[in-house]
């Protein structure tokens, strides 16, 4: 893996506002960021980029951060790369994807409004794995 100062985010939502927020927190850290609004531009900078980490909205109108997940995961390239979901969704996506067997869990799951004091605690301890 990349030495700390390489270490390189993609941040995929479909939220403005919650990319910028999370570029400032990242690269204020230290991190390089990158970013898409869907998931289709998501996993197309996933497979190029090769990122150390990838956040991961889930509510994404045009493809959705479900579909996303799903082919990181079945995508020899992509499936090693920890995944940590951001959603405003309260259902526990981290019960529902452990019950799938065939797709492997993310590394975390944040509900929105984020805590980013957790959400840096929880990059950090992933980047430095």
């Amino acid at each position: 893996m990349n030495s700390s100062a390489d270490k390189r985010i993609l941040i995929v939502d479909d939220e403005a506002d919650v990319i910028v927020s999370l570029i400032t927190l990242f690269e204020d850290n230290g991190l390089s960021t990158s970013s898409a609004m869907d998931g289709g531009d998501g996993f197309a900078k996933a497979v190029a980029q090769r990122p150390d980490l990838i956040i991961l909205g889930l509510g994404m109108q045009d493809e959705s951060g479900v579909r996303m997940f799903r082919d990181l995961k079945e995508n020899a390239v992509t499936s090693a790369i920890p995944v940590i979901i951001i959603t405003d969704v309260s259902s526990d996506f981290q019960s529902f994807t452990r019950q799938l067997k065939q797709i492997q869990p993310q590394a975390d799951h944040f509900e929105k409004p984020i805590n980013k004091a957790l959400l840096l605690a929880k990059t950090s301890e992933i980047l430095q794995s």
